[in-house]
């Protein structure tokens, strides 16, 4: 169990258990030098990809941080993975509600147990994520702020079946900071959808920065950079 002064890590390992446990295979990158102090990003990709994906970043990123990129449990076509299903044909079961729960607690699981592992007490950590992997960021976040710090969700939206419950107290959110963008012309995720993102970030009080880059869906340079920046402050 991890040694915090906060109950919450308590309660959030409580709840994992409503799920059977699922181990999420990762990539990690360890900086030379690691203390109790190490700040730790996780990174979640998107439908399709795979845990080689995010973790590309690790070359700009701070390198002094320990950087681990999941991969997502359920096997896609042409060697991909998901966070769950997606039902194209049905928009009232667009996402698989529940196999999207129980990603939620595995990658809650393991961010645990990567946290306990190397002794991160007092760390602060971090999430990104694209697409399926966003919308995965914006739950995890939103539920359990007392975790995290900075937030990037890219391509990706809120999703309402998965924001049930959330904490809406600011004083809990204030310590949180989102990254969002989105292509002008990303065909996977409206535009419309991401957008949906700054309107729930202010209602609730959460500093954040909201981006529009003409692309589709993927990150161009311009929104790599701004990425870089975001994560470097």
């Amino acid at each position: 169990m991890i040694k915090s002064g906060s109950c919450s890590y308590i309660w959030v390992i409580r709840l994992l258990f409503i799920f059977a446990p699922m181990n999420l295979d990762y990539l990690i990158r360890e900086p030379e030098l690691l203390t109790q102090d190490t700040p730790v990003l996780f990174m979640l990709h998107g439908y399709g990809s795979n845990e080689q994906d995010l973790f590309s970043f690790r070359e700009t990123l701070p390198a002094d941080w320990l950087i681990v990129s999941f991969r997502a449990p359920h096997a896609t076509q042409f060697e991909g993975y998901s966070w769950y299903d997606i039902n194209f044909n049905n928009p009232d079961e667009f996402v698989n509600v529940a196999q999207a729960k129980e990603s939620l607690n595995a990658v809650l699981e393991s961010i645990l147990k990567v946290v306990n592992d190397y002794g991160l007490t007092s760390s602060k950590t971090h999430l990104c994520g694209f697409s399926q992997g966003g919308i995965l960021c914006y739950a995890l976040a939103l539920h359990y702020p007392e975790m995290f710090s900075h937030v990037a969700c890219l391509s990706s939206y809120p999703e309402e079946k998965l924001l049930e419950h959330i904490v809406k107290d600011k004083k809990k959110l204030e310590r949180l900071r989102f990254f969002v963008s989105h292509g002008t012309d990303d065909a996977v995720i409206p535009l419309e959808w991401g957008r949906k993102a700054a309107d729930l970030l202010y209602d609730l009080g959460c500093y954040f920065t909201f981006r529009e880059y003409m692309s589709g869906h993927g990150v161009n340079q311009k929104n790599y950079m701004d990425l870089m920046d975001f994560f470097s402050k």
